[in-house]
């Protein structure tokens, strides 16, 4: 079917049309309107089409046919709808065809064309039906070419939603995605999880390499979040080397931490710049909403707390929020003043415990501990303010400080014992590290050949070739290195075979107790040591409290053990005290003050079963299972719901009792939380206790276990009797 004469689309072949007011009439005549509409056509200033009383298009301008088809003999004939579609995202055309389909008429309808072989023209149509006697014969209309003003509007638009360095979302598009995908889930009570990342070490990069290395840096960084993520949400950056990932319908912790520890390995691998190969590190803070937040900004908030947590607590993690981050983040800003005080005032001071060799249980080293008496909060755990100190760099003067003492001290110790001292990743990678040991070696006399440095696995996430040019050097002053708490995942075999390190410590993870093995994951300890040996390296194991334990790793050939089974750290002076008695050997005891130090492992939870809540003590817990006490009588296969707080539910099976501690299997396994916990893959929703009849935020912990498992059973007398070595305080909601 060719294109229709222009008569007999534009009318009679003479117009009735006569202009009156001179001397003069004239009539307007065919040739006259073909005239001014090929003139038109070809100008651009308008073009024309039209389509019988079916829809299908009959005539069409030769411009607009070029533009969407090789020529117009292939169009004419097809359904005019399926060649258009609405610039609203619509591909049916269902605009198109329902202004066709109610023979009225229409103008400044925009579309735009769908074949895909040639680039989109986008057209401004108006229509009006045409009628021949009563009957509908079709629509004639006409055409403005709006494709490069729709260009620059989308493209105006596109540069005020996305980011012009790495092409991904800004912080304006990101906001209107988390808010309109808040508001429709909260309708629908589905979930959806914001990460908060952060780079570390980026700031190094721009200072060093240049902000051109750094806009390529973070141009690559887009291209493997995207790669990571896979199109399971929407990417964006925040600005500087701050990104955010939108991820609707997952609440999964187990799936997240997946992603989440993706990323990090992914960011985590070197990049190739023009200025050279460098490589950074990644940190990650989750919330996940309804759980954390039901707004934007509570649910930002939220991930930013978790994000400060995860870079305090070493940087190159993963933190899920939790309510108690909030309050933790006010104690650590205040400890960071009082720490930096602390250095002025001299109020640090080292002590030493013992490390042993199991071949004769004999000391061969000792590792310096720092110690902190602070006038309000008295004597600080370590494992508390260390974490702070790194995170705000002050554990570089303070490392500093207690690497000469701890080299002053340990000079005068007989030639066989060594000093261990810890070396975190900020220790490491900071400016003039090296120069630093030589020089207190130097300064103080010590042999370096005593100096046992102990590393932790992250400095592995450092600059690859900084790395290995720092530990080349250390290796040749002559200093003994060892990997500390190997096995937190960061350590590539082929580093370790041509890293120069003396010995491995096995990280204290693998020594808590299984639901297969109450002494830990002794397969794993077997397999390590047998690495190490074939590496050369000696294997050493830290924190050891119990003669059972430490038997276990003398069968399974671990050289050195250091923890509460031989000694506390003790002090200086009392460490000069043992050594001048000769040969100082110590034998393993059970009476050691690891409870002490332990106590934070125990903690309160609850136990629902049928219709009762009994709140008891978590002995320990591992992913498969827990060791839990506080109940009496409780047989073998009873089944318990574990409420570990926070909408955190475990249905578990008891497998073992043993008087008033029980044995547990869980169901589903727990995953890690990114702070070196466990946690449930999932929480029960605020939606699922509202439906339960209470508001989440009027329910305490254990009512919100009771409420939701509980509330709508007869009530009956508790199965089980509180043991009589559980605290007061944990009977309260038993019955």
């Amino acid at each position: 079917m060719g294109k229709m004469p222009f008569s007999d689309m534009f009318g009679a072949k003479k117009s009735g049309a006569t202009r009156r007011g001179g001397q003069s009439n004239y009539t307007i005549v065919d040739a006259d309107k073909v005239s001014i509409v090929d003139e038109l056509e070809e100008a651009g200033v308008s073009w024309f089409w039209s389509t019988d009383a079916n829809g299908r298009l009959t005539y069409v301008s030769p411009s607009i046919a070029m533009s969407i088809a090789s020529d117009i003999d292939a169009l004419i004939g097809k359904p005019f709808q399926s060649l258009f579609a609405p610039t609203g995202g619509e591909t049916d055309g269902r605009s198109l065809g329902l202004k066709l389909g109610t023979r009225k008429a229409f103008d400044n309808l925009t579309v735009k064309s769908l074949n895909e072989d040639k680039a989109s023209l986008v057209l401004r149509l108006s229509g009006r039906p045409m009628m021949d006697g009563k009957k509908f014969s079709g629509f004639r209309g006409s055409a403005i070419d709006m494709t490069a003003e729709f260009r620059s509007k989308e493209e105006a638009s596109r540069l005020a939603q996305y980011d012009t360095l790495t092409g991904l979302a800004n912080r304006h598009r990101m906001e209107l995605r988390i808010d309109s995908t808040l508001k429709t889930f909260r309708n629908t009570e589905r979930p959806c999880a914001l990460f908060m990342l952060d780079l570390d070490r980026f700031k190094q990069v721009n200072d060093t390499l240049g902000h051109a290395a750094g806009d390529q840096l973070l141009q690559q960084v887009a291209e493997r979040l995207t790669s990571a993520i896979d199109g399971q949400g929407e990417i964006g950056r925040l600005g500087g080397d701050e990104f955010q990932v939108l991820m609707p319908d997952v609440e999964d912790r187990g799936e997240l931490g997946a992603v989440a520890k993706k990323i990090i390995a992914m960011l985590s691998q070197p990049y190739s710049l023009d200025e050279g190969r460098t490589t950074i590190g990644c940190s990650v803070g989750i919330a996940i909403a309804p759980f954390d937040g039901e707004t934007r900004d509570d649910l930002s908030r939220a991930a930013d707390l978790a994000l400060y947590a995860s870079k305090n607590g070493g940087r190159g993690q993963f933190r899920f929020y939790a309510v108690d981050l909030e309050h933790d983040a006010n104690l650590r800003k205040r400890m960071e003043e009082d720490l930096a005080q602390a250095i002025e005032a001299g109020q640090f001071g080292l002590e030493y415990q013992p490390i042993v060799s199991l071949d004769g249980n004999l000391v061969v080293a000792l590792e310096a501990q720092y110690c902190w008496e602070d006038e309000e909060r008295g004597r600080v755990d370590p494992a508390t303010f260390l974490p702070i100190a790194e995170g705000s760099r002050l554990i570089v003067p303070i490392g500093e400080w207690g690497l000469r003492q701890a080299c002053e001290t340990a000079k005068d110790w007989p030639g066989s014992i060594r000093l261990a001292i810890k070396i975190s990743a900020v220790q490491f990678t900071a400016s003039g590290f090296v120069d630093l040991v030589e020089e207190v070696l130097k300064d103080t006399g010590l042999s370096a050949a005593r100096l046992d440095l102990q590393l932790d696995e992250s400095i592995l996430q450092g600059e690859g070739s900084a790395v290995d040019l720092t530990l080349a050097a250390l290796f040749k002053l002559g200093v003994r290195l060892t990997l500390d708490q190997f096995g937190s995942g960061l350590s590539s075999l082929n580093y370790l075979r041509r890293a120069p390190f003396n010995a491995l410590n096995i990280g204290s993870n693998y020594f808590e107790p299984t639901a297969s093995d109450e002494f830990g994951d002794m397969k794993m300890i077997s397999a390590i040591t047998t690495l190490a040996g074939a590496m050369g390296m000696e294997t050493g194991a830290s924190g050891i409290h119990a003669i059972e334990i430490m038997e276990k790793l003398r069968s399974h050939g671990i050289h050195t053990i250091q923890g509460y089974v031989f000694s506390d750290a003790i002090s200086a002076d009392e460490v000069t005290e043992a050594l001048e008695a000769g040969d100082w050997s110590l034998a393993p005891t059970n009476a050691g003050s690891q409870r002490a130090s332990r106590r934070t492992v125990f903690r309160k939870i609850g136990v629902i079963h049928e219709d009762h809540y009994y709140d008891i003590t978590l002995r320990n817990l591992s992913r498969s299972g827990a060791m839990i006490q506080g109940l009496d009588n409780v047989p073998v296969g009873t089944a318990f719901v574990l409420d570990f707080g926070g909408g955190q539910l475990a249905v578990a099976t008891v497998r073992r009792t043993m008087d008033d501690t029980q044995g547990v299997e869980f169901e589903q396994e727990m995953v890690d939380d990114g702070a070196g916990g466990l946690c449930t893959r999932h929480r029960v929703s605020p939606y699922e206790l509202a439906e339960a009849g209470v508001p989440l935020e009027a329910l305490s912990e254990g009512q919100r276990g009771a409420q939701r498992h509980g509330s709508k059973k007869a009530q009956t007398f508790p199965q089980f009797a509180l043991s009589a070595n559980a605290p007061e305080q944990f009977g309260k909601n038993a019955a």
